[in-house]
């Protein structure tokens, strides 16, 4: 029995023909007309990437601008990643029977309203409220775009087109966040949240003129959705994302002292790692669609797998101008794998409930962010230098890789179980 053959399961079997034929229509589109719904997804995609990490190049302007020092300034990151926890689920939940398109158009004006109270923001405690709702729509909308791109194309090619609307979020690290910090800079670190909800309301147009409407699931339930965490497979998958993804994080969460103490460059060459990091997005994230396509899961052991071994290069290679840079490029690469073959993996296993499913993947790599890079300051701290930082994010893959390979063989169990291949 092969992994490929391991990756259908008997709820995922079970399709839902009657949201089949209401789909049918939606397919029937050109592939021009199905390119710019996938291009309106994207966009935002490149929005919500936009205000995710704009903040972090603005910690200086944002403390001066709400009279607090730059470490508590840097709580407002972990406010937003906590409205990306709690918004997933319960978004999922309470809008799983609300039309896909209108739901996107919804969830984008939220994260509008957000941004723009963000930049409206008059002191500390407001701007901390701004950032948990902005980031309230953020897993759920990457979730139910997922689920529109997949049901667009034929059964053969959702992993690019999954990977087509990530790919938003992978160019806003080269293009948009390096645009919205030069403007937060130079006018003021309100602009900056303006410049995003303006790609927001750009969003809102292009998803109600391109994206087609589909009728409401009228069996789908939040009960239904809530189930999917009786599901192993669905909690071994968020468990590896949650772990495993923390590898990542760990590392770059301390990029920056990384290449000015370790490397010994100048602070000038930090933002050449951060764009090869993005630049290896780019790339790896329609590579990783076409290799879900091959396979969800081979794709997501490889990406895993990987990502553990180029940390221990970049423990090596870190201390070199030239070879750190090639390592961060292909490093982010291969994280884009494992991003796109957890998204594609999610909503392989949950099931009917797929809303839930394809929502909670950026709830648990933005649990993720925050294991890997308390973990890196905790060895920081106790004196092991920033080379210590890849380290531990090998340790998490290999973690992350082993919840997955329990995953599979609890799969290949039930399948023998059932009698199914």
């Amino acid at each position: 029995m092969t992994l490929q053959s391991e990756e259908m399961t008997d709820a995922e079997g079970a399709v839902l023909t009657g949201r089949a034929r209401r789909l049918e229509s939606a397919r029937r589109g050109s592939s021009v007309q199905i390119g710019f719904a996938l291009l309106a997804l994207a966009m935002g995609g490149f929005a919500i990437g936009t205000t995710e990490f704009v903040s972090m190049g603005l910690l200086p302007e944002l403390a001066s601008g709400v009279a607090v020092s730059i470490p508590t300034a840097g709580h407002v990151i972990s406010a937003y990643a906590l409205g990306v926890v709690v918004g997933a689920p319960l978004i999922a939940v309470f809008g799983t029977r609300l039309p896909r398109r209108e739901l996107l158009v919804g969830l984008m004006l939220v994260f509008l309203v957000g941004n723009a109270a963000s930049a409206l923001a008059v002191d500390y405690p407001t701007l901390m409220l701004a950032r948990f709702l902005a980031g309230l729509p953020h897993g759920a909308y990457f979730g139910v775009a997922a689920l529109v791109a997949a049901d667009l194309v034929p059964p053969d090619r959702r992993g690019r087109a999954v990977s087509r609307v990530l790919l938003g979020l992978a160019i806003s690290n080269v293009v948009g966040v390096p645009a919205a910090t030069w403007l937060g800079q130079s006018f003021g670190w309100r602009s900056a949240y303006w410049l995003v909800a303006g790609l927001a309301m750009l969003t809102v147009t292009l998803v109600l003129w391109l994206v087609p409407h589909v009728a409401a699931n009228s069996e789908a339930t939040g009960r239904r959705e809530l189930r999917a965490f009786k599901n192993p497979q669905v909690l071994l998958t968020l468990l590896a994302g949650a772990i495993g993804f923390g590898g990542m994080f760990a590392m770059y969460t301390y990029i920056a002292p990384t290449v000015t103490d370790v490397a010994g460059l100048s602070e000038g060459r930090v933002p050449l790692y951060l764009l090869a990091f993005g630049a290896g997005m780019v790339v790896g994230t329609p590579l990783a669609g076409r290799l879900t396509d091959w396979s969800v899961l081979r794709t997501t052991l490889i990406g895993s797998a990987c990502m553990g071994v180029l940390l221990v290069v970049f423990t090596m290679t870190s201390q070199w101008f030239i070879p750190g840079l090639l390592t961060a490029f292909v490093f982010a690469v291969i994280t884009s794998l494992l991003t796109i073959g957890l998204q594609m993996r999610l909503m392989q296993v949950a099931g009917d409930a797929q809303t839930i499913g394809a929502a909670m993947n950026h709830a648990s790599l933005n649990l993720a962010n925050a294991l890997g890079a308390w973990l890196g300051g905790v060895v920081v701290a106790a004196g092991y230098g920033y080379t210590a930082t890849s380290w531990v994010g090998a340790g998490l893959s290999v973690a992350g890789l082993v919840v997955l390979l329990l995953s599979v063989v609890l799969q290949r169990r039930t399948n023998l179980a059932t009698g199914t291949s």
